[in-house]
């Protein structure tokens, strides 16, 4: 048996799983497709539907979103089902959850940021039509976390079953599901290196297994590790006994020589391979992608594989415009590879455990991960802290086993939680994961967590929080350059301070805002990077944040991100994307080497101060191909911290036409970047977003579609708003989102969600005054 977010358990030094794809011996199949939905409304009706869905389709800024009850069923039929298991898994529905089969009630599950599996054995027909029902609750309930009120809660939680659902067909004899195991610090497959270095790995490997048959069973486990370069190691248990009805633990020591060790810059991926044998016959098997490396907090650094780093990150909320967080494995991975093109090697999930997929892509990807239980300034009552704790069970057998997770925010953020929660919570986590160098994060300075993850505006600059750090431990910057410039400090009441909108000071700013805000945005952040290195004990930062996103208390977009909602970058992407190495990556799906980016639209609005990030040694600057001048990077109090400070040129007053920025390193040219003023509108150039990762041809997929207003010489014009319309053809196919669209900064933006993608999709985008342009999507 393999199940789909069954995961291996690497930690202390850390050998780690991505979620495995099934054997040829049991059957794993999406169970995603041909369902029936309606909301409990009046005069609604049932209409097909394919899962990812989400309970209803939202306007941009979300208002009223809906909250209440739907409904969904299937009918299916299964074959074969003597003497096997079925199971059926759903990634995340949110948040309450009844399941029915055949008329009977199975189960019920509370929380919609984690899994739960159904054994469904003794309750289907085989050879038989059977019907099951999920009754949906997406309502306000305080003993559910995050447990607030959605009208006063910071994001939005999006009611539906938004994640994948598989249909799981396995032996009566097989590997469980680490979720769903009852017992307590085990389930599935746990892998311990707790000995790392470039020349061996060694540790051990444990594989739980259930005996669902009536009678004792002798069977055997092999083990496969297949390095990326082919090479094979194999192990092998001895012949073990299993009784009826009855689960038991197989431990198995294991070393690999010259392993290849997962990092940021190079995330070297193993395949590991465990079968069930059973009378000369592999009865079950498991394969899934590993990752090797160790991961250690000292007193002078954080280090990985013994190479001290520095954490540049962010934080993401998983929203997309329109459909909330029903969206498709593709675009998980698509927002992971935006998160490592902006430059950063870690993420914060804010404030609530995220996608299987997008760990999985931030495991392929180098990008480090913390992961959070859902909570944001809520502390409730005992019946709330048991499925608090029960969250911190299950976020950690199902994500134990990722190399990219690195932390373990096991504290509900910004909340008065008190100190039996505290300890209790940290607790239960080292339970789970019983290693050296697991690591908990927590906002409240105390002596239960390990690491200290205050935002700015929990206090002062980082050299006051070293200088009063009461218990000595390093710090982790989880949330700046938002909220300091927003309020001034204000503290924690967003609520109270919702009015405050200084556009000179916020970090708040729309694309549509225009280009001095945006740099005022950009400026912010940089600001407030620079401060976090001068503390002595900080690791780390993560920006507020990664992309734009609703809320439940406010009427408007929070748009402190570096990309809007639709993942557009603003002048703050480019930023981040100047602090990384110049070198270029390993992976070909990623942007990489040097690179150079005018913050300028060099329109008659624009300053004549003109800012450049780059990550290169200097930059010169050509206005009309006449060089203004070629400066090393501008270094002072707001910038004398940072890898790569921006590049300032001081023109005297604006003459339009074309600036160029040439980006040098050891004298020689290596990259440039254009900017034209803007002219008069003439045209629309229509493009989509995938990322590198193509769409799904099995399943449901999400992407953006991009229309740009643009001038005769190919340039957006940034204060464009034509309307915009956009029309898609045939069946595979829906537009989502208003339609004709108001183009913002230039650029009028749409959702496409595919079915499954078989056949070319044409799509057109019209506007008032402009002709009409088409594109294939393949």
């Amino acid at each position: 048996m393999i199940w789909r977010n069954l995961t291996t358990a690497i930690f202390g030094a850390c050998l780690l799983f991505l979620p495995p794809v099934w054997a040829q011996q049991s059957i794993h199949n999406s169970f995603g497709t041909d369902w029936e939905f309606r909301r409990d409304e009046k005069g609604a009706n049932w209409e097909k539907v394919n899962i990812p869905h989400s309970a209803k389709i939202e306007p941009l800024v979300v208002k009223n979103q809906f909250q209440g009850t739907s409904y969904y069923r299937k009918t299916f039929r299964i074959e074969k089902t003597k003497g096997k298991k079925v199971f059926l898994h759903f990634e995340g529905v949110m948040q309450e959850a009844a399941v029915t089969i055949n008329g009977k009630h199975v189960q019920n599950h509370k929380g919609g940021y984690l899994p739960f599996t159904v054994d469904a054995t003794n309750y289907i027909k085989p050879n038989s039509d059977n019907l099951i029902e999920i009754t949906v609750v997406n309502i306000d309930n305080p003993t559910v976390p995050p447990g607030k009120a959605l009208k006063d809660l910071d994001f939005n939680y999006y009611g539906g079953i938004y994640r994948n659902v598989q249909l799981i067909i396995t032996n009566k004899l097989h590997i469980t599901n680490a979720v769903h195991a009852n017992k307590k610090a085990s389930g599935g497959i746990a892998v311990n290196f707790d000995n790392v270095s470039n020349l061996t790995a060694s540790g051990m490997i444990k594989v739980h297994l259930k005996n669902d048959h009536n009678s004792k069973k002798k069977a055997t486990l092999v083990f496969q590790l297949t390095d990326r370069l082919g090479k094979i190691s194999e192990f092998k248990s001895d012949e073990f006994t299993i009784a009826g009805n009855t689960d038991l633990e197989i431990f198995k020591n294991i070393r690999i020589d010259n392993p290849a060790l997962w990092s940021v810059n190079d995330p070297a991926l193993y395949h590991l391979k465990i079968k069930v044998v059973f009378g000369n016959k592999v009865i079950d098997s498991h394969i899934q992608k590993i990752g090797i490396r160790s991961a250690e907090i000292r007193d002078d650094g954080y280090f990985i594989n013994g190479e001290k780093l520095y954490i540049a990150g962010t934080n993401r909320h998983q929203e997309y415009p329109y459909v909330g967080y029903a969206i498709s494995d593709e675009a998980q991975y698509r927002d992971a590879i935006k998160i490592k093109n902006a430059g950063f090697d870690f993420v914060r999930l804010s404030h609530y455990p995220q996608a299987d997929a997008f760990l999985n892509a931030c495991d392929e990807l180098g990008i480090l991960v913390m992961n959070s239980i859902p909570g944001w300034q809520f502390f409730g009552d005992d019946a709330f802290q048991q499925n608090a704790y029960q969250d911190i069970r299950d976020m950690a057998r199902r994500d134990r086993n990722h190399p990219s997770v690195v932390f373990w925010e096991v504290s509900l953020n910004e909340s008065n939680m008190d100190a039996h929660f505290m300890k209790k919570a940290n607790e239960i986590l080292r339970e789970e994961l019983p290693y050296k160098n697991v690591y908990t994060a927590g906002w409240m300075d105390n002596d239960n967590y390990d690491l200290y993850i205050p935002a700015r505006q929990h206090g002062k600059a980082p050299d006051y929080w070293t200088k009063y750090n009461r218990n000595n431990r390093k710090i982790f910057i989880a949330e700046y350059g938002d909220w300091e410039y927003y309020a001034q400090n204000a503290g924690f009441s967003q609520k109270e301070f919702s009015n405050l909108k200084e556009e000179e000071r916020t970090s708040r700013q729309l694309r549509a805002f225009g280009e001095k805000r945006l740099l005022q945005q950009a400026f912010n952040f940089q600001e407030a990077s620079n401060s976090n290195r001068k503390g002595k004990a900080t690791i780390g930062e993560a920006n507020w944040l990664m992309f734009d996103y609703n809320r439940g208390y406010a009427d408007d977009l929070e748009s402190s991100g570096i990309c809007d909602i639709f993942r557009i970058p603003k002048f703050a992407y480019y930023f981040y994307q100047s602090q990384r190495s110049p070198k270029i990556s390993l992976d070909k799906k990623l942007v990489s080497g040097p690179m150079i980016s005018i913050a300028s639209y060099w329109s008659p609005k624009s300053a004549t101060d003109i800012t450049v990030y780059s990550n290169c040694d200097e930059v010169a600057l050509y206005l009309n191909d006449i060089l203004i001048s070629k400066e090393k990077p501008f270094t002072y109090q707001d910038s004398d911290e940072l890898k790569h400070p921006p590049f300032i040129f001081r023109l005297k007053n604006f003459t339009p036409g074309t600036l160029r920025a040439e980006g040098f390193i050891g004298g020689k040219k290596v990259t440039e970047h254009v900017v034209r003023t803007p002219g008069k509108v003439s045209g629309i150039a229509l493009s989509y977003d995938i990322s590198e990762v193509p769409i799904s041809k099995h399943s449901p997929d999400v992407i953006f579609i991009y229309a740009r207003i643009i001038d005769a010489n190919g340039t957006v014009v940034p204060d464009a708003i034509n309307q915009v319309t956009f029309t898609v053809n045939g069946s595979q196919a829906q537009l989502i989102g208003e339609n004709p669209v108001t183009a913002e900064a230039g650029i009028a933006t749409i959702l496409l969600r595919t079915e499954s993608l078989k056949l070319p999709i044409e799509i057109q985008a019209s506007a008032v005054g402009l002709p009409p342009v088409q594109i294939t999507i393949k």
